[in-house]
């Protein structure tokens, strides 16, 4: 098997000669825009050997609608439009993506990664203006993520159809058990949620859905994954030292989807400080665990910038050897 034919096979559940890897991490601020980003993530690429390429949308983050710009009062969301579909927000995006893809000329699938509606919205206002508003008007809230929702599919029918992509990785996040009751994320948040997915899925069999541990980390607890445990996807990359499932606890839970995962991202964890041989028994113990079939070996969330690629490479030439 090619890196293409490997990781399309993991995804749809099907056995592969060994088991695929993708590790991924955010770029600086002076990478975000231009040819530099588009440099730098073909160079982690080789770099580290990875079996497909997660590309980032670093350096556009939140959503740049004018009802979004020093947002006081949740009543000012009735009154957010769309954001234009031809301006440089989203051609920009498409157009990094379509040149990495290029590129890579068909060497390997690659993923875009988007978050969802309300982490969009949070990003452009911040966690505490989020909590305001949705508490004090949740409809104004979902009005805008329905609006940010319907401009996202846009950018994803043009990453897909134009710049060639092959599927999203759609993470989602604010579902931590401090934060919403199940039964609150279920009517607040999820109806956004469930419109970008469906529409990811009606473009493409490689949708990967991201449950975020990242602040469920931060924040000392852990995440609602009964929130996401029925959202449609092909895969599902989860963190598995902060919700506390390993690979067939976490497919057992998403009805048998494949599972992307198992290293800890953080500084403490094994792939940061481990020795070569540390690292590489740890794949072999990931993979006597998961099998190879649906499964990808991954990191939790993004790793340290600063994390010595070599380290990711141990895991590629470990598994190959499985």
């Amino acid at each position: 098997m090619n890196k293409r034919e490997r990781v399309l096979a993991a995804l749809h559940n099907q056995e592969v000669d060994h088991v695929p890897g993708c590790f991924w991490r955010h770029y600086s601020p002076e990478l975000e825009r231009g040819e530099d980003i588009v440099e730098a993530h073909l160079k982690f690429y080789r770099d580290t050997d990875v079996d497909f390429l997660k590309i980032s949308s670093d350096g556009y983050f939140g959503w740049p609608a004018k009802a979004l710009d020093d947002l006081q009062d949740p009543s000012a969301l009735y009154e957010i439009e769309h954001i234009d579909p031809e301006g440089p927000f989203i051609r920009e995006q498409v157009e990094r993506a379509k040149e990495i893809v290029k590129r890579l000329n068909g060497e390997c699938i690659t993923i875009y990664t988007l978050f969802c509606p309300l982490s969009i919205f949070r990003l452009q206002v911040g966690w505490d203006k989020m909590m305001e508003c949705i508490k004090k008007d949740p409809m104004a809230v979902m009005r805008a993520c329905d609006m940010i929702a319907e401009d996202e599919n846009r950018l994803i029918d043009a990453l897909i159809h134009e710049a060639g992509v092959d599927g999203i990785f759609y993470s989602v996040q604010n579902a931590e058990l401090t934060r919403f009751s199940l039964e609150e994320y279920r009517k607040w948040v999820e109806p956004s949620d469930r419109r970008v997915l469906d529409f990811i899925n009606s473009v493409s069999d490689c949708s990967v859905l991201h449950c975020c541990g990242w602040d469920a980390d931060e924040a000392g607890t852990r995440n609602h994954l009964e929130s996401w445990q029925d959202y449609p996807s092909a895969a599902v990359s989860w963190a598995s030292y902060v919700d506390g499932k390993d690979v067939n606890e976490i497919r057992e839970f998403f009805h048998g989807r494949p599972a992307w995962g198992g290293f800890d991202n953080r500084t403490c964890g094994i792939l940061y400080t481990g020795t070569e041989e540390e690292v590489k028994e740890e794949v072999k113990r990931l993979i006597a665990l998961g099998g190879k079939k649906g499964f990808i070996l991954g990191p939790d969330c993004s790793l340290p910038n600063d994390i010595d690629p070599k380290r990711i490479k141990w895991v590629i030439e470990a598994a190959k050897s499985v």
